[in-house]
């Protein structure tokens, strides 16, 4: 995973949230992750830099400037995921049927309550 090691924790969750909305403005990345704006642009000039983060213009309006992964910026995300879910399948392995039952018990309470708390959003709960 080296090349997720070159990418801060704040990077990580702007490309997370480009990932989640497909091309989105600074501005709204900065709603969606509880940012200010200039803390966005911030995060993805580095971003661009690097190589993680295309800007182009917003396929319905030429003047709105959105940001959307590139390959790179894609190979991070997947590396991410597949480490999560490696660990998530070696520990789970680990717990017995009542323990199992019991973690899906409060995870369906916890997701009931962040999606009460977050109702009035269209996209994923800020991180």
């Amino acid at each position: 995973m080296d090349e997720v090691s070159e990418v801060t924790v704040p990077q990580m969750r702007l490309l997370f949230a480009v990932h989640d909305h497909g091309q989105a403005s600074c501005t709204e990345l900065a709603h969606a992750l509880g940012l200010n704006g200039s803390s966005v642009t911030r995060l993805a000039d580095k971003l661009t830099v690097s190589g993680h983060l295309v800007r182009t213009g917003a396929q319905d309006s030429r003047s709105k400037v959105v940001l959307e992964l590139t390959q790179r910026g894609h190979e991070v995300i997947d590396a991410v995921l597949a480490w999560r879910s490696r660990e998530l399948t070696r520990v789970l392995h680990h717990l017995d049927a009542d323990a199992l039952r019991s973690l899906t018990a409060s995870l369906d309470l916890l997701h009931d309550g962040l999606r009460r708390r977050h109702h009035d959003l269209t996209g994923p709960v800020p991180l």
